[in-house]
């Protein structure tokens, strides 16, 4: 069963949610402060992590900050503050989706159904497909991609993202097409997301991601992938 670690000092919400979730058929771990939340996702490896902002000993912020200089797993973030820098430092980080307490149950159980679907679906390609565009190689089936010859260490959405913009090279591409392609139709999120993962991309595959010449904004629309000198 999928294993879900949930990370908030408020200790009856915490019982509220780990009750309804373990009905949901989950595995719930609970975790009281950010120390012992950052422990336990290190040593088992959850299927994803629910994380509020405001814990003891480190703050949800610097957990996702660590975690995602580690590791993969999709991440819930729960904040009782309405300030929207809150939402947008945790998009910046990572997060997978951001909740604002107080909340309903139906509406978290959804958000976190909508996350589990989209983790479980692994795309098997039949045969090897090799992307090569300017500089950058990619290797879809073996999810590897390389920059001028030096391998990239990307996160599973940056992979599909460039996957996808490599594909579609020379069209310009919304961001809620991206949004469907990469995180999925039941993805309840905003646009900014794909901002903020493109801007991860310029860092690792742009000369000057200042002055990106790969990945092109279009005002007004979003995206598009350019291979300066070769044939759109």
């Amino acid at each position: 069963m999928p294993t879900i670690l949930l990370v908030e000092d408020e200790l009856t919400l915490a019982e509220t949610l780990r009750y309804n979730l373990e009905r949901e058929g989950y595995i719930v771990l609970l975790a009281t402060d950010g120390v012992q939340g950052l422990e336990l996702a290190r040593r088992e490896a959850p299927d994803l992590i629910v994380l509020d902002i405001m814990l003891p000993r480190l703050d949800g912020l610097s957990v996702c900050r660590i975690l995602r200089q580690e590791h993969d797993m999709p991440v819930i973030m729960l904040t009782a503050r309405q300030d929207e820098v809150d939402r947008i430092a945790g998009l910046e980080l990572g997060a997978d989706d951001y909740i604002s307490k107080p909340f309903s149950l139906g509406e978290f159980l959804a958000r976190v159904r909508a996350i589990m679907r989209r983790s479980e679906r692994q795309p098997r390609l039949a045969a090897r497909e090799v992307l090569e565009a300017s500089r950058l190689k990619i290797d879809t089936s073996r999810r590897r991609a390389w920059c001028e010859g030096e391998e990239l260490n990307l996160s599973q959405k940056e992979f599909d993202l460039i996957t996808c913009l490599v594909r579609n090279r020379g069209i310009a591409l919304s961001r809620d097409l991206l949004l469907e392609r990469v995180w999925g139709l039941d993805f309840i999120g905003d646009s900014r997301t794909v901002d903020v993962h493109i801007r991860w991309l310029r860092e690792k595959i742009e000369p000057d991601s200042s002055r990106p010449r790969y990945i092109q904004t279009v005002r007004g629309i979003g995206y598009r992938f350019e291979a300066p000198g070769e044939d759109s």
